[in-house]
């Protein structure tokens, strides 16, 4: 009998978590058990860190104590420092996160233990050094000497400081605060199915969280926001919004920030990312980016009745704040590293080999014919 195949495995339910739940039909999100509008209205990205990781959110003490745990593991370790330093300044950021997290498991001594306590410390220094990665070689490329972490502050107010070299507004460092908690998890999406399918292989969590950002830097899934701000770009100005969207459309062209595989209604976490933009775009003194967005928005569901996703928005707040579009993956994965680590911990603690079967399409029986006779 002829097994049904899900292209993409659309719907095939893969794995058992009590981590994050998408509900498509109604439109929530949902980070262990907790509503993301109450998360991103009234949490840190701490708090979220902390909840994916161990079910519940954090008294003070235990929030605390992991955010001077992640103060003090934001430093590179000097010899991976170096290697940042001899990097390329024209590769993608992404490609730079990827090589420097894979050096990394070679100078952490926590590699070999398999314990939950010593992957909770690997996490714990995973997600304290992905802003510091990010921003060191943003400001090498630039040719601008990066700037060391602050081990007292936020961590979404650390990496806008590492970035620009100053301290950053606090509207802005809240803006960001309040992006990585929506950016934080999202089920199985590819990256996070690519990590646990390497951690169930019981490789360590270095090679699984490398295996993600591999899957992230794709225009399809990490990579969307960027497309959406390179298409505002293009258009330039708002009056060109509608013949563009509507020339794409006729061209059968996917226009980036819409449609879900998951929701049929809008990305709850629009829902935050559009006012964002727009505050953010009126801090700055230039709403034409939001403005630009929201007539995309306004033209994609007149004529495709398709809802906006979480790239839509998060690419004009992006820039408000002064960040580069080829940057935007690797923030995504400096929020993203939280919920990868929370499903490798997840995927270590019940594991089973993750090995699916495909259904062969070529012949089944062919007449071997030796080298000589062919």
């Amino acid at each position: 009998m002829q097994s049904q195949i899900q292209a993409g495995l659309e719907g095939v339910v893969a794995s058992a978590s009590s981590i994050c739940f998408v509900d498509g039909r109604e439109g929530r999100l949902l980070y262990q058990g907790y509503d993301i509008h109450d998360l991103a209205e009234h949490c840190t990205f701490e708090e979220v860190v902390y909840l994916l990781w161990h079910g519940d959110l954090p008294s003070r003490p235990q929030l605390e104590a992991l955010r001077r745990e992640l103060g003090a593991a934001r430093a590179l370790p000097p010899a991976v420092q170096g290697l940042l330093s001899g990097l390329p300044r024209t590769a993608n950021p992404m490609d730079v996160l990827r090589t420097v997290v894979s050096a990394l498991a070679l100078y952490d001594a926590d590699l070999e233990d398999r314990s939950r306590e010593g992957n909770l410390r690997k996490a714990a220094r995973l997600v304290a050094q992905f802003p510091t990665i990010v921003a060191a070689y943003h400001r090498m490329r630039q040719g601008q000497a990066p700037v060391a972490p602050q081990a007292e502050a936020g961590h979404a107010a650390d990496l806008l400081r590492m970035l620009f070299g100053r301290e950053p507004d606090p509207e802005h460092a809240r803006a960001m605060d309040v992006a990585l908690i929506l950016h934080a998890d999202h089920e199985l999406n590819a990256s996070t199915f690519a990590a646990r399918v390497t951690a169930a292989t019981l490789s360590d969590i270095y090679a699984a969280v490398t295996s993600a950002i591999g899957t992230l830097k794709g225009p399809l899934h990490g990579g969307a926001n960027a497309a959406v701000m390179e298409l505002l770009q293009e258009m330039g100005t708002l009056d060109r919004v509608e013949p563009v969207v509507l020339e794409k459309l006729a061209r059968k062209e996917k226009i980036p920030g819409f449609g879900h595989r998951v929701y049929r209604t809008e990305d709850p976490r629009v829902r935050h990312l559009r006012p964002l933009s727009q505050r953010l775009g009126e801090k700055a003194g230039d709403l034409r980016w939001f403005q630009m967005t929201r007539k995309m928005e306004e033209v994609v569901m007149r004529e495709r009745h398709l809802f906006a996703n979480v790239d839509l928005y998060s690419a004009s707040a992006y820039a408000a704040m002064g960040i580069t579009p080829d940057l935007f993956p690797a923030i995504f994965a400096v929020s993203r590293i939280s919920g990868w680590t929370a499903h490798i911990l997840e995927q270590y603690a019940d594991n089973r080999l993750i090995r699916p079967r495909a259904e062969y399409i070529g012949p089944r029986r062919r007449e071997f014919i030796p080298l000589d006779r062919r």
